[in-house]
């Protein structure tokens, strides 16, 4: 973590669930481990993130080939869940945060689905 955010305001732009979603966006088979130590939370706590994110419909979760690991994919196309970011996917998110060469996010930043 930076100095700023150690020292900083208590609050933050992005919310548990969007810094999950960016560290699996980047990774799509990290450990969850790992992406709680990134995102400084318990593991606990992020795989009850990555539950809600899977029941939502944000992310699937599979075996990865070693069948030791989950693999991650993101439905970049989804919607964001509040009003105020209605018809607006979470793909322009991914593309601006997590970096094209992720390969999240190609589609499109409109969506006619609703959250």
């Amino acid at each position: 973590m930076s100095d700023h955010y150690e020292h900083g305001p208590g609050w933050t732009f992005l919310t548990n669930h969007a810094r999950v979603l960016l560290a699996i966006a980047r990774d799509p088979g990290v450990r969850l481990r790992d992406v709680a130590a990134l995102c400084g939370l318990t593991e606990r706590t992020v795989q009850a993130i990555v539950s809600d994110l899977e029941e939502a419909g944000y992310l699937t979760r599979s075996r990865a080939e070693d069948a030791r690991r989950n693999h991650y994919t993101i439905a970049a196309d989804t919607p964001y869940r509040h009003p105020a970011e209605a018809g607006h996917a979470i793909a322009g998110l991914l593309r601006l945060l997590a970096g094209p060469e992720t390969g999240v996010g190609a589609s499109p930043d409109k969506t006619s689905r609703r959250a």
